[in-house]
């Protein structure tokens, strides 16, 4: 078997500026006042680590810094949860995703979850509401609200894989497939080859350049990227 660990944010999904409007949301309820900088756009980096990047660059005095992280970081799956009917609404499925999702989800030998810089409710509410929960098994995957150190989720990942499916996972059939270099990385230190997709913002060649295993322009390509999946190694 193998361990199919999707990233979300670029990679399957994208929701605009709704994340960064609940980063905004939270925070002024939690700091008494609208941020004037928010996190960058599409690192992949964890979502405790882009609250903290948000109260530095907002000039939040260091001895506050964990207590106003915590009671945001709370705030956040709640909140985006409150914008499900803008997701549905707005969000876009990116080209490919369901066909490549509901391929890798039919094959007996393949196993679909998530490694994600979500927390673990804001990846259900947005795979949920644009309909791609089902195609993925929720419940092995990782999360930031496991670990905010992104390669940590990969052990997660194949531990609860390992103990629900009775195969051991490891570097040799785990693939993370990901847009962002953070994803790359995430493989490289955590225990996964990686299959990037230059569907966000880093290009083929830079996720090339950091060490992905291969790179896809896009998901349309289904045949190719269950060929790479069931047939090749991508070491």
């Amino acid at each position: 078997m193998k361990l199919v660990l999707w990233d979300i944010d670029r990679t399957l999904v994208y929701t605009g500026g709704i994340d960064r409007q609940v980063y905004r949301e939270a925070f002024t309820a939690v700091v008494g006042r609208p941020p004037e900088a928010l996190p960058a756009k599409g690192t992949g980096v964890t979502m405790p680590l882009a609250v903290r990047e948000l109260l530095l660059s907002n000039h939040v005095p260091p001895d506050r810094l964990d207590e106003l992280a915590d009671s945001i970081i709370e705030q956040l799956p709640w909140r985006l949860n409150a914008h499900r009917e803008l997701i549905a609404r707005e969000g876009i499925v990116l080209p490919g995703a369901r066909e490549a999702l509901a391929a890798v989800h039919d094959d007996e030998l393949l196993v679909p979850s998530v490694v994600t810089g979500n927390l673990r409710g804001s990846a259900l509410v947005k795979l949920s509401e644009l309909n791609l929960a089902q195609y993925l098994d929720m419940s092995v995957g990782a999360y930031a609200s496991d670990d905010a150190h992104r390669p940590s989720l990969v052990r997660i990942a194949q531990e609860r894989a390992t103990l629900a499916y009775g195969c051991a996972f490891d570097r040799i059939n785990t693939v993370i497939i990901g847009d962002s270099l953070q994803d790359v990385i995430t493989g490289q230190q955590g225990g996964a080859q990686v299959i990037g997709v230059a569907s966000g913002t880093t290009s083929a060649e830079s996720l090339m350049a950091a060490g992905a295993d291969h790179v896809l322009p896009d998901l349309t390509a289904t045949d190719w990227l269950l060929h790479l999946l069931t047939h090749r190694n991508t070491e």
